[in-house]
């Protein structure tokens, strides 16, 4: 009985040895294979290069992906599937100028100088155009290439004592306030140079047209930019007389007297630097960017010839008294540059807001309140691009998609008016 145990137990283990053994072999076939197809593989199989042609039509596809290898020649149409296209549009823009003010001491408050002559320049802007059906629903810009940089402007405002509103008139004696100052044949920049004048040089002047003053300096006769001109004597400063600007200052009936919703908006509204800052003092403006700005809405009137409330007035409904995020983050109160599509993204950026209320009031005057040719600031002629109308009601309509536009800026308007 043991002898069959001991027999049994021999089969068993002898089987065991064998079903490894065999395993063993099984696994070193299974090795062995799969060598054999890697070696075929690297080897034998047939190796597939690209093409030409196909190496151009992936270039050709990256090329086009890229916004800025956008054919200028022609428009790019995409069709979709449920009826919408895309084109693009390439256009050369004027690159404005920005300005930058700062405070000189040695002037009376009130006083505005230029010492550095603004120069807009230009852009090339590729705007992408969605239609559905033959329809615009939206268009944004994609990618903006400047052509010719842009020089700032400087303006110095005085802090010093007193306070000026004093205006030029015909024989006063005038100084140069900008580093270089042109003498030109016509008021026209583009006009023949006569002669080149220094900062401080003295003038005599002869006449007013709108931004130029017919001039007469030593030898050089001829016309020169308003705005690069002062009645301060830079020499004597201290025997300057300074006028008292509260005897220059409108009532608040009589300002009150020149509102109405079909006001001419290319004039200034007349208000002092004190009743600006009156008015733009309010419990609204939680966190006192108009309080903090009001001087700068008084300066653009006495640049620009346009209504400084309606601009303040702009600013705050646009901005909604500057507690939007691109008013806070980008020092933009009027969301200037925005496309609806992407309004944060595509919003001109300005280091303080006085830049953004300086740009608006130019981009106002230039484009929509004056007709083509019309003579406006530092020599420059209105386009009337926009122009129709030096209205509220004008410049609603090409300024603003909001058929309420008109009416909630002029409740803003009458709002700041009341205050005086």
């Amino acid at each position: 009985m043991i002898g069959d145990y001991m027999k049994t137990k021999e089969k068993k283990e002898k089987k065991v040895k064998i079903t490894i053994k065999n395993l063993i072999y099984f696994l070193v076939f299974i090795v062995f294979m799969l060598y054999s197809i890697l070696f075929y593989n690297l080897y034998f199989s047939k190796k597939v290069y690209a093409t030409e042609e196909t190496a151009s039509q992936n270039t050709e596809k990256v090329r086009i992906s890229q916004a800025e290898d956008v054919n200028l020649e022609e428009i790019i149409s995409q069709n979709t599937n449920d009826g919408q296209r895309e084109e693009y549009e390439v256009k050369e823009e004027v690159l404005e100028y920005i300005t930058k003010y700062r405070t000189n001491t040695s002037i009376p408050k009130g006083v505005v100088q230029v010492v550095q002559e603004g120069r807009q320049g230009t852009q090339e802007v590729t705007i992408k155009k969605t239609y559905k059906d033959e329809e615009l629903i939206n268009e944004e810009q994609v990618s903006q290439k400047i052509t010719t940089a842009s020089i700032n402007k400087i303006v110095e405002i005085g802090g010093g004592p007193g306070t000026s509103n004093y205006t030029a008139k015909v024989g006063d004696t005038l100084y140069v306030t900008s580093d270089r100052l042109s003498v030109m044949v016509e008021p026209d920049e583009n006009s023949q140079k006569v002669a080149t004048l220094s900062k401080n040089d003295e003038l005599k002047l002869e006449e007013i047209q709108a931004s130029w003053y017919r001039i007469e300096s030593g030898t050089a006769r001829g016309y020169v930019k308003a705005e690069c001109t002062t009645y301060i004597n830079p020499n004597e400063p201290e025997k300057e007389e300074i006028t008292d600007s509260s005897t220059n200052t409108k009532s608040a009936s009589v300002l009150k007297g020149t509102l109405s919703f079909n006001m001419a908006l290319n004039k200034p509204s007349g208000l002092s630097l004190e009743q600006f800052k009156k008015v733009l003092n309010d419990d609204k403006d939680k966190n006192n960017i108009f309080a903090n700005n009001a001087q700068y809405f008084y300066y653009i009137e006495k640049q620009y010839n346009i209504n400084g409330i309606f601009v303040a007035s702009v600013a705050i409904h646009e901005s909604a008294w500057g507690t939007s995020k691109i008013a806070l983050e980008k020092k933009n109160l009027f969301g200037y540059g925005a496309y609806d599509s992407s309004p944060y993204n595509s919003a001109y950026n300005f280091s303080n807001y006085s830049e953004s209320i300086d740009l608006l009031a130019r981009v106002f005057v230039k484009y929509y309140l004056n007709p083509k040719g019309t003579s406006i600031y530092g020599g420059e002629v209105a386009t009337g691009s926009y122009y129709n109308g030096a209205t509220l009601t004008g410049v609603n309509t090409k300024y603003a998609t909001d058929k309420n536009w008109a009416s909630r800026v002029y409740q803003y308007m009458q709002y700041l008016y009341n205050k005086l």
